[in-house]
């Protein structure tokens, strides 16, 4: 039931900037602002890559009650990495490049957003019955249906500083790189499973997608839609 939720994230809704490098800047202030904003993102792109696993590792065969508890989790999880992000934008300056200054606050805007839309994500899974298998299976929808609206802001809130120059410099710093795999997935998931910190990170479904091919620039865009809809266990 939980698998077009998994679907959902898996398709690329993870702001992580899996990139090639593409021109040989040398040490100029893009790529000092790059490495100041990649180096405070590195554990944040982390987490929500964790998080992501922690709700795909549950739509296998894992208990109403843990899925919620999962998801419920994960959603403010990836709610904080985004505030983070945020600040880490604020933190690292308006970014030496043309309207930086804008491309600058419309980030931290965009990112600010997405994390109350997670934020109300989590709260619309908590309000779930895990009693109640059916209307459980038909609420998850309706939450992968919302996690659906939110890839649109995630993928637009960093997408100019993927642009151009920027996003070159950024491709170049480690901290801005899709994180590596640190465990396999599992196939179910406790209420406990996977900390902010914890040791699950991308998906293979994410690691298929097309999200994870070298681009020469940032991107953040979904590469795949959810398209199953929640099974119902009996």
């Amino acid at each position: 039931m939980n698998k077009k939720l998994a679907a959902a994230l898996s398709g690329g809704a993870v702001l992580v900037l899996a990139l090639s490098g593409c021109s040989d800047d040398e040490g100029d202030k893009v790529g000092a602002w790059a490495k100041t904003f990649c180096d405070q993102a590195k554990p944040q792109i982390q987490k929500r890559a964790d998080a992501h696993q922690i709700i795909i590792s549950t739509a296998a065969d894992s208990k109403p009650a843990e899925i919620q508890a999962a998801d419920s989790k994960a959603f403010q999880d990836i709610a904080n990495a985004d505030r983070a992000l945020a600040k880490a934008v604020e933190a690292a300056g308006a970014p030496p490049v043309e309207n930086g200054a804008k491309v600058q606050q419309d980030a931290i805007k965009e990112l600010n957003a997405t994390a109350v839309a997670y934020e109300g994500l989590k709260k619309q899974v908590d309000a779930l019955d895990p009693t109640n298998q059916q209307k459980f299976a038909d609420g998850l929808q309706g939450v992968a249906d919302g996690l659906t609206k939110i890839e649109k802001m995630d993928q637009n809130a960093l997408s100019k500083l993927e642009d151009g120059e920027l996003g070159q410099a950024m491709a170049k710093q480690p901290g801005c790189q899709k994180p590596t795999a640190s465990v396999p997935p599992k196939t179910s998931a406790s209420p406990n499973a996977g900390s902010g910190s914890g040791s699950g990170a991308t998906s293979d479904s994410d690691a298929d997608s097309d999200s994870s091919k070298p681009t020469k620039k940032a991107s953040a865009t979904p590469s795949k839609k959810a398209s199953a809809t929640p099974s119902k266990k009996s």
